[in-house]
């Protein structure tokens, strides 16, 4: 198994920026060969994906965070971390990593709240 740990989210003013953060610190897992994902679920709705970022660092993002969120990884220490700028109330959501294609364990989220 590949314990994932989310952090970084909090409360933050509607336009505010947040930058969460993910490690998977299993020291048998080659990081840098796998997509990771983040995804994020509010209250009453299913997961969603957010945005992709390959081993060699191709990015994918869905429609709703298009140029205002950015997925990034470092391979050496086995972290990806989202920066979310220009938030919405409509970002409000528990964010979640994730190993692409695989069925590692969710971790436990990071909590993302934006007041209006």
């Amino acid at each position: 198994q590949v314990p994932l740990v989310e952090s970084g989210g909090g409360l933050v003013q509607y336009g505010g920026s947040l930058r969460l953060s993910c490690a998977a610190s299993a020291s048998s897992f080659s990081f840098r060969f796998y997509t990771m994902g983040w995804y994020r679920q509010a209250p009453g709705k299913q997961r969603e994906l957010v945005a992709t970022i390959t081993g060699s660092g191709t990015t994918n993002y869905a429609d709703s965070v298009k140029g205002r969120f950015t997925i990034s990884r470092d391979n050496n220490q086995k972290m990806v971390y989202l920066q979310m700028n220009s938030l919405k109330p409509e970002d409000t959501a528990v964010y979640y990593c994730h190993v692409e294609g695989t069925d590692v364990s969710w971790g436990g989220g990071t909590q993302v709240t934006v007041s209006s």
